[in-house]
């Protein structure tokens, strides 16, 4: 059994409040939703017209400019994103630590933005106007590729693509690779930029979006009565791990303590959730007991909570299951109702929320939460207020279509 200790030392995102750590946490303390009308592309024809988008990001400061041409949206926030946890961090790697430095990056979607400008210049132009950059950017892996790259990271590397639990299954398995002595320090996170033509018009055809389009600050409503769907958004978050004797030697600021990771199917539908919440409570529970420590110790659950009808309350089923005992002491809200739903990249975000309630005793709201829906009761769901709370422990749960769950346990340090 491993001795080994991992520690987030680093964080950065890519937001649609912006990319300052400080500025994005405080936004998300104080209940401010990131939801717009769609400036993107004209979307009057479409059913929905609202999303969290980014806007002003200067990549010339992290992307030399002729390589982010051959990059799509969703590797230019997850480049920007993990320089800035990588500068958060502190570290400096000689070469010893480059090889000892792993990537777990990821998508759920990848290059859907570049898949559907080379379908058009494919319809338009022919087979000779498809970029020869094109199979290169759309796949998920080129981000941990680009940022291995830029950074002479040689440890470990890969893309693990689990819908909208990618970004947490990273992060999961980057701790995993750091306990096994696989790597000493591991840059885990994902990024998504399908707020485009095609993604949104995909996910509207499955009515899985909501229609609010006259309130976008909301539309994003996780067991209100009155929700209706999920909000697109768009952006990247990443983490630095490192092996907490090293973190400790070097007098590294440290987020908190990975100790706990759980991952379960559902076994149920592709898009659907299981109404009893049976393979998202598992792995809660497995997350728990990897930490070594009883349910009640958790403080705040960050939920999946994407305001979906069936999600929301398969997630209230799943968490009455797995915390049956200890309900009066447990929190739980979904930052989704301000951010959004970032799909790949939603784990990593609230991973990064999560590590910042844990540091600060802060249980981020859930806004939007009007009127309660009853199958979603017998659960504190922290609404439209945050709490002052002394945390020691808190869990982040990611759910994704094929009935994928990971949870995280994090830890104060």
């Amino acid at each position: 059994m491993s001795s080994k200790r991992v520690v987030i030392t680093g964080m950065g995102v890519v937001t649609p409040y912006g990319i300052e750590l400080n500025h994005f946490w405080n936004s998300i303390v104080e209940g401010k939703s990131a939801i717009s009308n769609i400036t993107k592309f004209d979307a009057t024809d479409y059913a929905v017209k609202i999303a969290g988008q980014i806007t002003g990001l200067n990549l010339d400061e992290y992307i030399d400019p002729k390589e982010q041409r051959k990059m799509d949206p969703f590797v230019h926030y997850g480049m920007v994103a993990a320089t800035l946890a990588i500068k958060d961090s502190g570290l400096t790697f000689d070469d010893k630590m480059l090889e000892r430095t792993g990537v777990f990056a990821s998508s759920g979607i990848g290059g859907l933005l570049t898949i559907q400008d080379n379908h058009q210049k494919l319809l338009e132009k022919g087979p000779r106007r498809i970029s020869p950059m094109f199979i290169p950017m759309v796949l998920s892996n080129m981000l941990p590729g680009h940022i291995s790259m830029k950074f002479g990271f040689k440890g470990p590397n890969i893309s693990i693509v689990s819908a909208c639990a990618s970004g947490a299954h990273c992060i999961g398995h980057a701790y995993l690779s750091i306990l096994e002595g696989k790597a000493d320090f591991m840059v885990a996170g994902a990024a998504e930029a399908a707020v485009c033509e095609l993604g949104i018009g995909g996910f509207a055809a499955m009515r899985a979006l909501s229609t609010r389009n006259d309130e976008p600050t909301k539309a994003s409503r996780p067991w209100d009565k009155d929700r209706d769907g999920f909000i697109l958004s768009e952006g990247g978050a990443f983490v630095i791990l490192e092996e907490y004797e090293h973190a400790k030697a070097r007098g590294a600021k440290i987020y908190s303590e990975v100790v706990g990771y759980g991952l379960t199917a559902d076994a149920f539908h592709i898009t659907a959730p299981d109404e009893t919440g049976a393979g998202a409570q598992r792995c809660m529970e497995i997350s728990v007991a990897d930490a070594k420590i009883s349910p009640d110790k958790i403080g705040y659950v960050n939920a999946h909570g994407t305001s979906t009808p069936l999600g929301d309350i398969a997630e209230i089923n799943a968490i009455k299951g797995a915390f049956k005992n200890s309900l009066d002491k447990l929190n739980v809200s979904s930052t989704k109702s301000m951010t959004g739903h970032f799909l790949g990249a939603a784990g990593s975000l609230e991973v990064v929320i999560t590590a910042l309630a844990v540091k600060n005793g802060v249980i981020p709201p859930t806004i939007n939460l009007d009127n309660l829906d009853e199958k979603c009761t017998g659960v504190n769901l922290t609404p439209k207020v945050a709490v002052k709370k002394n945390l020691e422990y808190a869990l982040s749960n990611s759910f994704g279509f094929g009935g994928t769950n990971c949870s995280v346990v994090l830890k104060r340090v």
